[in-house]
């Protein structure tokens, strides 16, 4: 099925007799379309709620359908349009919501069977936010086990999600279920979660857009119980969308950074989603191989792609040397994070199922938990690292790099052994340093080599979200879409 088959934006969304087409079209179209009459809510989720019936026993994105409260919920809006009332930007819209967050009286599994009665008395932050715009949950979806049985998306409870465009190779992690549900049509949108490459790795390998915002950007309540995790898990992990395409992934950040405070999350500023344009044209930083570990050919031919295309749309583009102190970066993340694991790794292990243990351990056996007086020096050496880029990137305010400096690889690399470990979070290294400072970042794919999508990663100043979105929308403008070649599995091409 090529991109223009699949007639996206508003060509097909109300179009007659198109109704069980509507899962094709943009996230914007289909809420254009039901604030305007041309089609209803409930005719574009029950588009969405067959295309899961059809594709999802395949797929194995999505976890727990609700298939009836959102035709309940899909129902409501038609009424409060027959009414006359405004509908919100998405309205109508269906999304997708990972394991670790809550719908309101509905098990947030995490994905573990300890947890598979876990019912949430509320929504999650994000979750409200998307509503609140009128867009409408379809399900949950897979995750590793708790998040840290791995980069592959595999859970205790739900088994193995395939990667739409090849089962042989991964959707990535750990929020890979939503982004499976979404280049295979499943929803135009899905609300994840990343620390180190989770929203943006399963994105490029799904021919997917993802992003990761600035820490503070999107309010989040990412606890299990009562309690709060620990600094680095605080920090790190922040809630973003995924979805087709750029401008879709832009309504969502609207909605989900929206004006307003949310108690439930103190740290989240309500900072204006668009800020003053720079001056023309910006500087573009490139960086193929981050600290000269090496870069696959594919790989390296996306980032090129997308730079050409930034300089077409007349950004000023020149390759840099490196980020700020990689090296240092990414030995005080590992170090941090396994810090704070193995004070509840023996319970936590338990919690895994089989094998789920095996990533973690891997990780701790290279990078060794530290003493007090180390894991605070690291808490401070974070604000001097993130010191150095704000000075970076005052010099090149946005930079242009791989997600992922391999092809997307085998399910369960990542836990095979030590060699495996290695491969995997070295090429992982650029998302997990941009988790650490904390910048925002848009991974789109930067075009299909070798027979899958290969991504890159915009990558941007402190709330400036704006300046990437509009860098990757030039980018996917001129390299063009690529979801619709996802046939492998979910068409049987």
């Amino acid at each position: 099925m090529s991109e223009r088959e699949q007639v996206t934006g508003e060509e097909r969304a109300g179009e007659e007799g198109a109704g069980e087409r509507l899962w094709e079209c943009d996230a914007t179209a289909l809420a254009a379309a039901v604030r305007e009459g041309r089609v209803t809510a409930a005719e574009v989720m029950e588009s969405h709620l067959a295309r899961i019936a059809e594709v999802n026993p395949r797929v194995n994105a999505v976890t727990q359908p609700l298939a009836a409260p959102a035709r309940e919920e899909a129902a409501a809006l038609d009424a409060r349009r027959a009414a006359g009332e405004a509908l919100g930007p998405l309205a109508g819209v269906p999304f997708t919501v990972k394991e670790t967050t809550g719908i309101e009286g509905v098990p947030t599994t995490f994905g573990a069977v300890r947890f598979k009665d876990h019912v949430a008395r509320e929504d999650a932050p994000g979750v409200a936010r998307l509503r609140a715009a009128g867009a409408v949950p379809v399900g949950h979806t897979n995750m590793p086990t708790l998040i840290l049985a791995g980069v592959h998306t595999r859970s205790e409870l739900y088994g193995d999600t395939l990667n739409p465009w090849d089962a042989r190779v991964t959707p990535g992690g750990t929020s890979g279920g939503d982004a499976a549900a979404v280049a295979s049509g499943m929803a135009p949108l899905g609300l994840g979660n990343d620390s180190g490459g989770s929203v943006r790795l399963p994105a490029v390998f799904c021919g997917a857009t993802g992003l990761k915002p600035t820490t503070g950007r999107i309010p989040a309540d990412h606890r299990i119980g009562p309690d709060d995790p620990p600094f680095a898990s605080q920090t790190l992990v922040v809630d973003g969308p995924l979805a087709r395409t750029v401008g879709d992934l832009r309504a969502a950040f609207e909605a989900l950074a929206g004006p307003g405070a949310d108690p439930r999350d103190p740290r989240a500023v309500p900072v204006p989603t668009r800020l003053a344009p720079l001056a023309w044209p910006p500087r573009v930083g490139v960086l193929a191989d981050p600290g000269g570990m090496g870069v696959h050919p594919d790989v390296r031919a996306a980032v090129d792609a997308a730079a050409g295309a930034l300089s077409d749309a007349g950004y000023a583009v020149e390759e840099v040397a490196d980020v700020p102190r990689l090296e240092e970066t990414l030995d005080a993340y590992g170090r941090l994070v396994m810090t704070e694991f193995s004070g509840t790794w023996p319970v936590v292990r338990t919690l895994l199922g089989e094998e789920g243990h095996r990533y973690i351990e891997l990780g701790m056996a290279r990078t060794r938990p530290v003493e007090l007086a180390e894991y605070l020096r690291l808490v401070g050496l974070r604000l001097n690292i993130q010191r150095d880029w704000a000075r970076f990137q005052e010099e090149y305010p946005l930079l242009l790099a791989p997600v992922f400096t391999e092809p997307p690889m085998e399910p369960g690399l990542e836990s095979r052994d030590e060699e495996g470990h290695r491969r995997v979070t070295t090429a992982l290294r650029l998302c997990a340093a941009t988790s650490f400072v904390g910048v925002p970042a848009v991974a789109l794919p930067g075009g299909v080599f070798g027979g899958l999508p290969q991504g890159v990663q915009v990558i941007g100043r402190n709330f400036r979200e704006d300046l990437c979105l509009d860098a990757a929308a030039e980018i996917e403008r001129r390299v063009g879409r690529v979801w619709g070649g996802a046939s492998s599995v979910v068409l049987g091409g």
